[in-house]
């Protein structure tokens, strides 16, 4: 299994959301599995991914997988300790009026990096594992993903918004 990338269309569909019958099943089990180990291998000289949406995996499913450990620059490592966020059917329930410019890459839009503006703090409610809702509210980092794996649940990637895109680390101010 590998991650879909840019051009497939499983990327730009609308994931059909989880039903309360899925919730706790070994199919789910095994998916967030495979995503979260793919996920731990899937990197790049640039950056180490902190998140995965289902579709980026071919599955169309409402449902992505954030690495916690991966979003902090102190302990933003391939070898830190997996501490793992699961978010179902998610969606975004608040979000701060203020919008900040924020530099963003994708695993499915190999080495291109933009600016795209997110909201500076977001909210999202959402289900666990087990079918159990709960909300997650955050700032800088992880509001951004939480925008950037929901925008993939809806069929849209960051480059469909980003300006100045470049290729691979960010443009040098030396240039």
């Amino acid at each position: 299994m590998s991650i879909v990338q840019e051009g497939d269309p499983v990327l730009r569909e609308i994931a059909k959301p989880f039903s309360k019958e899925e919730f706790g099943s070994k199919e789910l089990t095994s998916l967030i599995k495979k995503m979260t180990d793919l996920l731990d291998v899937e990197q790049n000289d640039y950056s180490v991914g902190v998140a995965l949406a289902a579709p980026q995996i071919g599955v169309s499913k409402r449902l992505f997988v954030v690495r916690y450990d991966r979003t902090n620059r102190k302990t933003r490592t391939a070898g830190s300790a997996p501490d793992l966020g699961v978010f179902i059917n998610p969606k975004i329930i608040r979000s701060s009026r203020k919008r900040v410019i924020m530099d963003e890459g994708c695993l499915s839009v190999r080495d291109l990096y933009g600016y795209v503006p997110r909201f500076e703090r977001a909210t999202v409610e959402a289900y666990d594992e087990s079918g159990k809702k709960f909300t997650r509210g955050a700032g800088g980092l992880l509001a951004q993903i939480f925008q950037h794996e929901i925008d993939h649940l809806d069929g849209i990637l960051f480059i469909d918004q980003a300006t100045d895109c470049w290729r691979h680390g960010p443009p040098s101010d030396e240039q």
